[in-house]
């Protein structure tokens, strides 16, 4: 028997952008919606609420545009509301193909919000379909408030049901509006709404208040829905909505169904969820956090360097992510032995031992120790100058208010001194322009920044030294390099010191 598909309807661009503090630009919502629907493959996106402003239609035209050149015309979707002809011609004058309609499914919010009777809110919505169908639309309709509505007042919802259910909609998509469901309640109400109206295309839709966001999708499968709806990185009103990474793995894996989604890009969909959201993920959220990826204890990396004993099912790689072993006071001869394995370095037995009592102290005192960071502490243990290819010499930063930052800098790279001046916004931005202009000669070029962290000691003075971490675009991969100074702008210079570094050892 072949598996069952579910459908992912991805809502991080309508749903998602309910998130307190979140945004997203015409420009964002396009390139997002682009990217969940060609790189991500989910099967439909909900982009937008009608009738918010002029801007938010022109990215919703420009989405459907792209997407019905690209042959996904009918997989974008837009809230619209029961007021007849103004939400269905709002999404009309944007190009769009599907409305998917927000009712009362409950009986409270019906009466207490609307003012108006079942009879009364059914006639509402029926004129809106029936005015969508004229003007070519698909329509979806939404349940509002269902959790709650099933569980206090069920026959309203059954009356509701039966007197819609025959109108032209496609999918009837039953929300946890407040996400108050558990697994147990979710599958019980569910059964018995498939059981009720067994040719009915039921989506469901959960909120994570309680957490359960994902377990109750696993329970309204099991229940015969085949549509759910989720959201990039957790997004959503209050707790948000269950997590597409997180429910994609645990539908493939733990319920064996069929999907769409292309797993390699889900990293990169989250990360470029977090940049336009400024909605930081987690370092330990399932799939994407940066360290869920990374072993921490030494005994783990043995377990894995003697046989994968710690690795699952759950692989990096099905992510287009690594398996990493952090270096720390935990660390162990594993644990090096895989980082030194990573760089392609080779060492004794004898200043292995060495290299690991300088990475246990250097965690003792809290220090971040990243891959890129092992050469140079290697280096610095054994006294080599193989990583040590620049050095700087001097540097004199100035900065004034309402004025941009100068840099003059001295360095010898090589056995040969250059001097050299930048301007920039800021005083790390002067010596990035000041260093590039030295590096021409040599045919290198830093990279982009990714990511920029600048930490101190948790109760530290003004005096206290701060550790800056700064990870790169490199071409081939990610590089992190970190920088350890009394000076903010000096500890971010040394962090950038080490990567031409690590650029000038490659060339050489």
């Amino acid at each position: 028997m072949a598996p069952r598909h579910i459908q992912i309807m991805d809502t991080t661009l309508r749903d998602g952008e309910q998130t307190q503090g979140v945004s997203f630009s015409p420009a964002e919502k396009v390139s997002v919606a682009k990217a969940l629907l060609e790189s991500l493959r989910v099967d439909r996106v909900e982009v937008a609420s009608a009738c918010v402003s002029e801007g938010e239609q022109e990215a919703v035209r420009n989405i459907n545009e792209w997407a019905q050149a690209e042959g996904f015309g009918d997989a974008v979707e837009v809230l619209g509301f029961s007021d007849h002809k103004r939400s269905v011609d709002w999404i009309v004058a944007a190009n769009g193909k599907v409305i998917n309609l927000l009712t009362k499914g409950s009986e409270k919010h019906c009466r207490d919000q609307l003012g108006k009777t079942l009879e009364q809110h059914v006639e509402q919505v029926l004129n809106t379909v029936n005015y969508a169908l004229e003007q070519g639309l698909k329509v979806n309709v939404y349940l509002e408030d269902w959790s709650n509505g099933y569980a206090d007042s069920p026959d309203y919802v059954f009356a509701y049901m039966d007197a819609i259910k025959d109108a032209g909609i496609n999918h009837f998509m039953l929300p946890d509006t407040l996400g108050v469901m558990s697994p147990e309640e979710v599958f019980d109400a569910l059964s018995d709404m498939c059981t009720r109206y067994p040719d009915t295309q039921f989506d469901f839709h959960p909120h994570n208040d309680y957490g359960l966001g994902t377990a109750n999708i696993m329970a309204a499968v099991r229940a015969g829905v085949s549509a759910i709806h989720c959201t990039v990185n957790c997004l959503g009103e209050r707790a948000g909505n269950a997590s597409v990474s997180e429910v994609t793995v645990v539908l493939r894996d733990k319920m064996g169904m069929e999907l769409s989604i292309d797993e390699s890009n889900i990293v990169r969909l989250s990360n470029m969820v977090e940049n336009f959201s400024g909605k930081w993920v987690s370092a330990n959220a399932p799939i994407v956090g940066e360290d869920v990826f990374t072993q921490t204890a030494g005994i783990h990396a043995d377990g894995d360097k003697k046989g994968g004993l710690y690795e699952s099912k759950l692989s990096p790689e099905r992510f287009s992510r690594i398996r990493s072993y952090a270096l720390g006071k935990m660390s162990g001869k594993a644990s090096l032995s895989k980082n030194l394995e990573r760089l392609g370095i080779e060492l004794s037995e004898e200043n292995q031992k060495k290299v690991l009592e300088r990475i246990v102290r250097l965690g003792d005192s809290k220090q971040t120790i990243t891959t890129e960071d092992l050469p140079f502490i290697i280096a610095d243990v054994l006294e080599s100058e193989s990583y040590k290819h620049i050095k700087l010499l001097a540097c004199s930063i100035t900065s004034r208010l309402d004025e941009s930052s100068a840099a003059t800098i001295r360095v010898n790279i090589k056995g040969s001194e250059h001097e050299s001046t930048g301007n920039g916004n800021g005083g790390f931005d002067a010596f990035i322009n000041a260093i590039n202009k030295v590096l021409a000669d040599y045919d290198v070029v830093l990279p982009e920044l990714v990511d920029y962290e600048v930490r101190i000691p948790k109760g530290g003075h003004t005096s206290a030294l701060t550790e800056c971490v700064i990870t790169w675009d490199d071409p081939f991969k990610k590089r992190k390099t970190r920088g350890v100074h009394s000076n903010q702008v000096f500890a971010s210079i040394s962090a950038a010191v080490r990567m031409i570094n690590i650029q000038l050892h490659e060339k050489a």
